[in-house]
């Protein structure tokens, strides 16, 4: 120990004695392992950590597979076979989640609610942390209505009252009696704030109706695939059994794990993203072998003289292996707290669309591995420069090192080869960077079918209905609230749908029939028998909207009509279908005064007359492409919930207020959100931005690295040259044949570079092929542009040495012999 503490104090008096080098070394390594660090903080926190429970490993997802093979959420009938069925769990339950207004604590507020069967926090293994868990009896039909609060909740909301029993809150316009608190930071699902029984009014009877997820917990010694043999089995009974059919009943069941299903979107960006910063990594570290290398080359008469008098290999290695422990140590510390500013900054990029983003930090694993990146980036690098500076014969290191030409050969050589790695590195990382980009460009290039600037959305949730005078009520709300909004000073236009563009959830999808005017259902279950017939099925989006939604988006009119004074509450029931919609059923006909039957949507068997068709809209993102849509007059069939969109050329802040103050007179307990839609936009690309905004910071900063690298190259091997420059110029070489025998020299390693980074990136682009937009991944342009991009950059790096070497006095040069 004595022995390596003496080699650090002298380790810190070499380094401190070239100030320059050394903070550009700490600086390049800081930059790639904090970047490194910071990024796998995010995959660690999103796709790695455990979940919060009791052995998080038992814990699955449960899901159904559709006729497209895609997994869907479970109809009630089918988790009741599930959950009754299976030989694998010891308990499953099902949730779902979503905001309406909730009032009774000490204001109202938009609350994500979440509906579970009473095993849920069981299946969790969670338990309340004061007052009790749901009961069976609490979950059945008709059962008194109980509650669940968050820790954050009860201390906002409900004071922090120790007294249960006497308080209650009113969800959806019915009365709750809270029961218990969970545990301070549970939230499952979606940011959840309340858990009530899901079946207090009943169960959907239909096979075809996919309303919850289903959360179970393995038995002991049951293993993910036994499960998943055990669903499979009870969905494709349940598939040949029923006499519900079309394309939403059930093919088969899947088992995932839970964390995987909540992870399952995010995995693969944030795995590209994970690898692209390891690529950056490199590069850095490959900066700083070439500058160790250097200093080694200029200290090699002095590695001679040690080893001349005595000192072994090995002795020689463990000094540069504690400057290199030293310089990556303090790289390592830099680039920690460059970290926590890093991963703070990602997390406020990508929250919108990261699951389990509160899991996210710098903690102890995240530290373990910074610690373990850096001790392998400090044996490596100390280790690669001390076999390479102490592998010459002592007598010649000796000689040459007299004439100042130590390492005049095999220094720039490796240099040469390191800084072709750089560069082809550095093409990956363009490559992907600008093929991200493009992608996103075209992204912006479609046209969404609506307008985005100058729209503010009111969302506002009033109770669910089902008696016709209810939902007559909340018709003539809705009514009255357009109205009042129209007459707010800047406001051009106002219209409602059940679910705006772009926003998460989408709209609901099911099948309706086409039906002739004198042709009535009658009943629900009339309706299913009508849906046996499959040459009269179509399928399609249902969204309920005003008249004015159409205006106040700008979505186009084809032909036809759309909603007018026409339209009343008693009218005739009409509808606006989309192109989509017109090409898919209707492709060589006019469609207008066609009647179909969708009722099986929202309980109301009246035919819907079709009175006009409108253009498509990207409703699901700019990327996906338009979907048959239904629209439904709110007026005629209103749903609880609608977000408002208003068309203005005023202040925004002016609008929301007076539109919350229009709110508050028509229905005090019902608090809105608002946002503008260009925000609503914008968190819709924000996956895409996030990547691209990543992946070119890691570019950027390679580009730089590789820049530098290549600077310092050259600009070394310029000065192990310089006696030969001058008898050169002696000899009557002019400057520009001096410049372009070292610029031929520097191009055959850029060059090299590039051809092994084209060759990489095609490989290696492969991956970003689910995540491009109208481009291909071998995309020409983005390859031509990333070429022209890195060797302009290398070449003008190689450019600065090189002129400075063509203009040497030929009798400075000679001194220097």
């Amino acid at each position: 120990m004595s022995g390596f503490l003496r080699d650090l104090r002298y380790s810190a008096r070499v380094l401190l004695k070239n100030r320059g080098t050394t903070a550009i070394m700490v600086l390049t390594l800081a930059l790639g392992i904090g970047a490194t660090t910071a990024m796998f903080s995010v995959v660690y926190g999103v796709l790695l950590r455990p979940l919060p429970y009791p052995a998080p490993d038992r814990l699955m997802a449960v899901w159904e597979v559709n006729s497209r093979g895609t997994f869907s959420p479970l109809a009630d009938p089918n988790f009741d076979d599930f959950r009754d069925r299976n030989h694998t769990f010891q308990a499953i339950a099902k949730y779902t989640a979503y905001p309406t207004s909730v009032s009774g604590g000490s204001q109202p507020a938009r609350i994500v609610v979440a509906w579970v069967t009473p095993d849920f926090l069981r299946v969790l293994r969670v338990r309340p942390a004061m007052g009790r868990d749901f009961l069976a009896s609490d979950g059945v039909k008709g059962a008194a209505r109980t509650v669940l609060v968050s820790n954050g909740y009860w201390r906002e909301y409900l004071g922090g009252a120790t007294d249960l029993s006497r308080v209650s809150v009113r969800i959806a316009d019915k009365l709750y009696s809270v029961i218990g608190v969970l545990p301070a930071g549970f939230r499952f699902p979606n940011d959840a704030e309340l858990w009530a029984p899901a079946d207090l009014d009943g169960k959907n009877p239909h096979r075809t109706s996919h309303n919850f997820r289903c959360v179970g917990r393995l038995r002991d010694r049951v293993s993910v695939g036994q499960a998943r043999d055990d669903i499979s089995a009870i969905a494709r009974r349940i598939y040949a059994s029923s006499s519900e059919r079309g394309d939403y009943l059930l093919r088969d069941g899947a088992v995932v794990p839970l964390q995987e299903s909540l992870t399952g979107s995010a995995r693969a960006p944030l795995l590209m993203l994970l690898g692209a910063v390891v690529f950056l990594l490199l590069v850095a570290c490959a900066n700083v072998a070439n500058l160790m290398l250097a200093q080694a080359s200029v200290r090699s008469r002095e590695l001679a003289i040690r080893a001349a008098l005595g000192a072994g290999r090995g002795r020689l290695v463990r000094q540069f292996l504690s400057e290199a422990l030293l310089v990556t140590a303090a790289g390592c510390g830099c680039g920690v707290a460059a970290a926590w500013w890093g991963v703070a900054g990602l997390i406020a990029l990508a929250r919108p669309n990261l699951p389990r983003a509160e899991s996210v930090g710098v903690n102890l694993p995240v530290l373990a591995f910074a610690l373990a990146v850096s001790t392998l980036i400090a044996i490596a690098l100390g280790t690669f420069a001390a076999l390479r500076s102490t592998a010459r014969d002592v007598r010649a290191g000796l000689a040459e090192g007299g004439r100042g030409q130590a390492g005049a050969q095999g220094g720039p050589r490796i240099g040469r080869m390191i800084v072709t790695a750089q560069i082809a590195i550095t093409m990956v990382l363009a490559a992907g960077a600008g093929l991200l980009g493009r992608s996103l460009m075209k992204v912006l290039e479609v046209d969404p079918g609506f307008r985005v600037d100058g729209i503010v959305s009111m969302d506002v949730t009033l109770p669910f209905v089902e008696s016709p005078g209810d939902r007559m009520a909340q018709s003539t709300f809705y009514g009255n609230l357009v109205a009042r909004l129209s007459q707010i000073p800047g406001v051009r236009r106002v219209g409602a749908a059940s679910s705006l563009p772009l926003v998460g959830g989408g709209l609901p999808d099911g099948s309706f029939l086409l039906m002739r005017p004198d042709e009535v259902p009658g009943s629900m279950d009339g309706l299913v028998e009508w849906f046996q017939r499959k040459d009269r099925l179509g399928q399609a989006d249902f969204c309920v909207a005003t008249g004015g939604y159409f205006q106040a988006l700008g979505i186009g009119l084809v032909r036809g009509r759309l909603f007018d004074d026409r339209d009343g509450a008693n009218a005739p029931h009409v509808a606006l279908i989309s192109e989509s919609l017109q090409r898919a059923m209707w492709p060589a006909t006019d469609p207008i005064g066609r009647t179909i039957e969708f009722g099986n949507m929202d309980g109301d068997l009246r035919l819907l007359t079709i009175v006009g068709v409108v253009k498509d809209v990207h409703q699901y993102g700019l990327d996906a492409p338009p979907r048959p849509t239904v629209y439904v007059n709110a007026l005629q069939r209103p749903r609880a919930f609608m977000t408002v969109a208003m068309l203005t050329d005023a202040d925004t802040q002016s609008v929301t207020a007076a539109a919350r103050r229009i709110l508050r007179e028509l229905e005090p307990d019902v608090p809105p959100r608002f946002r503008t839609f260009a925000q609503i936009y914008s968190a819709a690309l924000g996956s895409r931005q996030f990547n691209v905004i990543l992946l070119g910071f890691f570019g950027i900063a390679a580009l730089l690295l590789t820049t530098a690298g290549v600077f310092g190259v050259m600009a070394f091997t310029v000065s192990r040259r310089t006696g030969e420059i001058g008898v050169r110029a002696a000899l009557g070489a002019n400057s520009a044949a001096l410049l372009g025998m070292i610029l031929r020299q520097g191009m055959r390693t850029i060059l090299l570079g590039v051809a092994i980074g084209v060759a990489s990136a095609l490989a290696a682009t492969r991956a970003l092929e689910s995540m491009l937009f109208g481009v291909k991944a071998n995309d020409p342009v983005t390859f031509g542009v990333a070429t022209v991009l890195l060797v302009a950059a290398a070449l003008l790096a190689a450019y600065i040495p090189a002129r400075r070497a063509a203009r040497v006095d030929p009798i400075v040069a000679l001194r220097c012999e």
